[in-house]
């Protein structure tokens, strides 16, 4: 690289945005995320050992995904290639993948792709990372912010390594802060001056989101008023970059869980005008619409279930169509689907039958399948009376007749209790006409 080259690098690092100029170079200088980052942690022993993994980062925006795959390119000397999942195509992934194979082949050189926002792929598109992942001509480094397990094919995920990022901490930020004003020489020229309660502002504002930190000190900082050679920066600096929309959602590191929680009581609680309340609370914040639709759908099982079985088809049909449409629409499917659970009748039976057929399972040594409900493909296990006596349903009127369907253990054990509201009401009843004799007998217990 000649001077010219170095001068053009120089003046492109000073043009960009305070974010990328303070981008860290290294680990050591990389701060939270300290169960992966700090010293023996994970990512330090991949970058000594040079034993590349493909990993996938999981974490919300902000937080160092793109920053760690860099570091770990530069740290381990190998071809870095990055590319967005919203912008790029196969096109793009096969030349990534014709250029890697070459570089392994003629100089021995890994070469890493960095995939942002991967869950944005479509299946084809991930397959086809496959085949230079297993032959390890490209070591894939995926970033994304949504789960996973329910965005990322399983033959990828089980080539690679999984890693969880959290929102970082508010000493995290305030840290990340106070390093930009000491170490950025296009801010320090301006030599900014800031309050304690003014970086607290944009410390709250940041929600863990160390980019979304830096931009709005930036902002703050060009918007600040010239006095005795210093930039003066004031609350109103901040609000005016914030539009007087400051949401407090993450200011001691459990809001997120705890708004989050407030708003599935109130639908749970039957009260629309709060759960629509908590739910702009969390949008107004950024939060992920489809983690809120994800927890719609638990809830829908666990707290409506056989009261209103149409609660989990509108609330699948909601995460469907809010992973389709993306925001600001999702927002109206969001309000219309929790709005709708918290008007309708609840229960939690399915949910306690479950749990107490579990805890029968982890307690009671196992009994063995009775005869009669086991199949018997062969002569050999009809020999054996297996399926003998057993009495199928639909040979009787009402597609019922009373017999065992539990070990003998368990014989009439009851775990699924219907209430008596909804459409669970009319399931009891024709539970307890089917199986009164049954159910009396419980209750006398």
């Amino acid at each position: 690289m000649d001077l010219f080259d170095k001068q053009r690098m120089e003046n492109k690092k000073k043009a960009a945005p305070l974010a990328e100029r303070m981008r860290p170079r290294s680990l050591n200088d990389f701060v939270g995320q300290d169960h992966l980052t700090k010293q023996g942690g994970i990512l330090q022993e991949i970058i000594r050992s040079k034993e590349l993994p493909s990993l996938i980062f999981w974490g919300p925006p902000g937080v160092g995904k793109t920053t760690l795959a860099r570091i770990i390119a530069s740290q381990t000397k190998s071809n870095f290639f990055q590319i967005s999942a919203v912008q790029a195509g196969l096109k793009d992934v096969r030349k990534i993948m014709e250029r890697a194979e070459a570089e392994l082949k003629d100089l021995g050189k890994k070469s890493i792709l960095f995939i942002d926002e991967i869950h944005r792929f479509n299946k084809a598109q991930q397959d086809a990372l496959l085949h230079s992942v297993e032959e390890g001509t490209l070591i894939l480094i995926g970033a994304t912010t949504e789960n996973p397990s329910f965005e990322v094919i399983s033959p990828l995920i089980s080539r690679s390594r999984v890693y969880q990022l959290h929102h970082l901490t508010r000493e995290n930020i305030d840290e990340i802060i106070n390093k930009t004003l000491q170490n950025d020489q296009r801010l320090k020229s301006m030599n900014p001056e800031l309050s304690a309660d003014v970086k607290n502002i944009i410390v709250d504002y940041a929600d863990g989101d160390a980019r979304r930190a830096l931009n709005t000190l930036e902002l703050a900082v060009q918007l600040g008023r010239e006095e005795k050679g210093k930039r003066i920066v004031t609350r109103d600096n901040v609000r005016q970059i914030l539009q007087e929309r400051m949401i407090s959602y993450d200011k001691k590191g459990d809001s997120h869980y705890d708004t989050i929680s407030a708003f599935i009581k109130s639908v749970r609680g039957s009260d629309p005008d709060a759960a629509v309340y908590w739910l702009a609370r969390m949008l107004e914040a950024g939060e992920d619409p489809l983690f809120i639709a994800r927890r719609l759908i638990i809830l829908a099982s666990e707290d409506i279930g056989n009261a209103d079985p149409a609660g989990i088809i509108i609330a699948n049909s909601a995460f469907q169509s809010v992973h389709a449409i993306g925001m600001p629409e999702a927002r109206i499917v969001l309000a219309q689907t929790a709005t709708y659970l918290a008007s309708t009748p609840k229960s939690n039976a399915s949910y306690l039958a479950i749990s107490e057929a579990q805890d029968v399972v982890r307690n009671i040594s196992p009994e063995p399948v009775p005869l009669h409900l086991r199949n018997a493909p062969t002569s050999l296990m009809k020999e054996m009376n297996y399926g003998k006596g057993y009495k199928y349903a639909h040979d009787y009127e009402e597609g019922f007749v009373e017999q065992d369907f539990l070990p003998e253990k368990l014989k009439n054990r009851i775990f699924y209790k219907p209430k008596n509201i909804g459409k669970e009401k009319k399931l009891k009843e024709r539970l307890d006409r089917l199986w009164g004799k049954r159910n009396s007998e419980n209750k006398k217990k």
